[in-house]
């Protein structure tokens, strides 16, 4: 009798373990080759043109910003918070990149029209994370993860850079400009972006000095209303990091990026 009650309790255990080790297979985020990050043996490519993923749009408002989304869906979930008296963002999120024709990145955002100015101070906590993960302050013209967009983004590695999808579902492009970072020592202290009229571009505070331009605009029409905020993207499509974006300011008008 207690022969067969031990052997009742290890099939038992031995079911209890091989249904958590389905559950914990079903779980592990599948991600495309294509997706993953750069590397001396690999190359990460542009998605499927028909490729695309649902934002997951949340109505959870957080310090000036309206809402959150994780665009394009990163199988793993991202996620933020607030601190009032820094006025300082955490961004947490995974997702392969901001760049080609679609994105994957954690979205701090508002409804504006007009003109303006977003400005924020960028660090990563973790000094260890992928080099081209990227901090951004971004205009959108939808939440779908191939929207037209303007981006200003501070890399990990140092680089900066003003890109734009000038159409939706269109392939992400530089403007004439990239700034080097840790090429040159250094690693700028506050990005800006600005849009007024259709102009739209980068400002930068390398070691504190004031905010200044740099480089020309890049021309691009968004129509009203359209999204501003800050993001974060890890660069690894099943990895999340942190970004914190600290001291920010949104004004709904230009010249006013410091």
């Amino acid at each position: 009798m207690n022969r067969q009650r031990f052997l009742g309790q290890a099939l038992l255990l031995f079911a209890i373990a091989g249904s958590a080790a389905v559950t914990l297979q079903a779980q592990t985020p599948v991600v495309p080759d294509w997706a993953q990050p750069s590397s001396p043996t690999h190359v990460q490519v542009p998605p499927p043109a028909d490729f695309h993923r649902p934002s997951r749009n949340f109505d959870t408002p957080i310090g000036i910003f309206q809402s959150q989304s994780d665009i394009g869906a990163a199988v793993v979930p991202g996620s933020a918070s607030y601190d009032a008296s820094t006025k300082s963002y955490t961004i947490n999120s995974a997702g392969y990149n901001i760049w080609y024709s679609r994105d994957e990145f954690r979205y701090l955002w508002k409804k504006m029209s007009g003109d303006v100015s977003l400005a924020a101070g960028v660090s990563f906590p973790d000094a260890k994370g992928y080099g081209d993960r990227k901090a951004v302050l971004v205009i959108r013209q939808s939440l779908e993860d191939d929207s037209k967009e303007a981006v200003v983004a501070a890399h990990g590695s140092g680089l900066i850079h003003l890109a734009q999808r000038p159409e939706r579902g269109a392939s992400m492009t530089d403007a004439q400009f990239r700034f080097g970072g840790t090429l040159a020592g250094i690693k700028a202290k506050r990005i800006g972006i600005e849009k007024k009229g259709d102009a739209v571009a980068i400002f930068i505070s390398l070691t504190g000095e004031p905010m200044h331009q740099f480089g020309p605009p890049i021309m691009l029409h968004f129509d009203e209303p359209f999204y501003v905020g800050i993001g974060f993207c890890s660069h690894l499509p099943d990895k999340s990091d942190t970004a914190v974006l600290s001291n920010v300011l949104l004004d709904n008008s230009a010249g006013k990026v410091n």
